[in-house]
């Protein structure tokens, strides 16, 4: 079973070879950290340098974050920029999300990135989407205000955020009954799973193959998961029978009410003030790059 690329080391960690402590260092673990996670040899440092205002963070999502990639799985890239204070200040509408598509090198690639205030009313709007890319280990790009939002988390997490886990499992499950697809199926259980994981221990877990290893998850997952390494949009059939597939979704649902019912995390953010105190400083004080 593939190993949960965070457990592998963090952004921080300077890897063999490199001076602890130093900026080579950390990128180099990063970069370590990618390629366990079976990104395509690509130079993704250059899109942070392609980008007109300074990114606060780039992380990789999707796929490769979940831990069930495929051999031509894209690459999903989301973060966070910083647009000038006089882009906010004038008449003109601020571009607050940016959306880049392109291929390099034969690998598909995509960049979403939100600017800081949007990103932080997204994340006390308790998504669990943005949670998610916030905390990835899979880091292209940080900065100091990255290491700001990360210590935010404990206090952004709710129990609401059952909701968010919940409706998009619902959603993926109905385009697997029109597809077939292992592809909405796995996000499905995924989500299922995360969010059991997030309301049972108070941490956000989006690996499908660690969560594979709790009471919850169902024996067959890891078969759907190497299926699905194998063919981007291979289908479930033969792996487990479609009624048991059903029983199995509608107890991850019973189990997700029953952890929501019973968790700790409380009814709202608490982290708002401190988001708000960020987002000024940050906006006052742009970060470079790095």
């Amino acid at each position: 079973m593939p190993e949960n690329p965070a457990a592998t080391g963090t952004a921080a960690e300077a890897a063999p070879g490199a001076a602890p402590g130093t900026a080579s260092g950390a990128a180099t673990a990063r970069e370590d950290v990618l390629r366990a996670a079976g990104l395509p040899a690509v130079d993704l440092r250059a899109v942070v340098a392609e980008q007109d205002d300074p990114l606060v963070f780039a992380t990789v999502s999707g796929a490769h974050l979940y831990g069930f990639p495929s051999r031509d799985s894209d690459v999903d890239l989301r973060g966070a920029h910083l647009l000038p204070a006089a882009a906010l200040l004038g008449l003109y509408e601020p571009e607050e999300s940016r959306t880049r598509m392109w291929e390099q090198d034969g690998t598909e690639l995509d960049l979403v990135s939100h600017d800081l205030r949007k990103f932080a009313r997204l994340l006390l709007r308790r998504n669990g989407y943005v949670l998610e890319q916030l905390v990835s280990p899979l880091v292209v790009h940080t900065t100091p205000v990255h290491d700001e939002l990360l210590a935010l988390v404990p206090d952004l997490l709710t129990s609401h955020h059952a909701h968010h886990y919940r409706g998009f499992a619902g959603t993926q499950w109905r385009l697997f009954e029109k597809t077939g697809e292992l592809k909405p199926l796995l996000y499905t259980l995924r989500v299922l799973l995360t969010g059991i994981h997030l309301m049972e221990s108070g941490r956000v877990e989006p690996h499908l193959p660690t969560l594979a290893g709790e009471s919850a998850a169902p024996a067959y997952l890891p078969e759907l998961i190497a299926a699905k390494e194998a063919a981007e949009h291979g289908t479930a059939g033969g792996v487990v029978d479609p009624e048991r597939l059903r029983g199995d979704v509608e107890a991850l649902h019973a189990r997700l009410d029953t952890a929501q019912d019973a968790t700790a995390l409380p009814d709202a953010p608490g982290a708002r003030e401190a988001l708000h105190d960020l987002v000024v400083r940050a906006r006052t004080h742009r970060p470079g790059r790095s």
